[in-house]
């Protein structure tokens, strides 16, 4: 009886330990200051892009788009105002569409609505929402030359942008190509849930 016991207080505990080590891995935060990898997913056409090749000299943002976001649709002009603005500047963006309810037609179609400025790129089984811990769109993750990460979170302050008071985005672009420290390196993104393969 004392050995049954002992077995299943075990067992619980393996269970406890990989429940745990399962919440660590969704809750997963690549941090400000880490550096990306070099990777290549497929747009909207079909034809594969690396991260390096579409990368900025200056810089290049990963924004994660929605088809069907509200909060998404609010900033869709915004975001791409602040891409063509940036792109002289040498700094790119790229979407990324990680949701696992929106058919690559239906975000085609999207994409031709909005008309993005820059390439949309498609995230099966949300492997990169999952790897830089991205959980909402619009969600922005800003890389330096040296694809370190440099700023996280939110584009500004307003989701309706009638009442901009802070440009996170913009105000960390324009540290950054005048030589100076970001002073807010990250930000509370908020937006739509990505909605993963498991959800």
């Amino acid at each position: 009886m004392k050995r049954a016991s002992i077995f299943s207080t075990a067992i619980f505990a393996v269970f406890a330990i990989f429940a745990f080590a399962s919440a660590a891995a969704a809750q997963t935060n690549f941090a400000v200051g880490s550096t990306l990898e070099n990777f290549s997913l497929s747009d909207i056409n079909g034809k594969s892009h690396s991260f390096n090749s579409l990368a900025g000299k200056n810089g290049t943002v990963l924004v994660f788009l929605s088809a069907q976001c509200p909060v998404v649709k609010a900033y869709n002009e915004r975001v791409n105002q602040i891409a063509a603005e940036y792109q002289s500047k040498g700094i790119n963006f790229i979407g990324i569409n990680s949701n696992a309810t929106e058919s690559l037609d239906w975000v085609k179609s999207n994409a031709a609505e909005v008309g993005y400025k820059f390439p949309v790129l498609i995230d099966k089984g949300n492997v990169y929402a999952d790897k830089l811990g991205a959980t909402v769109t619009p969600e922005v993750y800003y890389f330096d030359a040296k694809n370190v990460l440099v700023y996280h979170g939110a584009i500004d302050n307003d989701r309706s942008g009638k009442n901009v008071s802070e440009n996170f985005l913009k105000t960390a672009f324009d540290a950054k190509l005048s030589g100076k420290a970001i002073t807010k390196t990250k930000s509370s993104a908020f937006g739509c849930s990505i909605k993963r393969v498991a959800d």
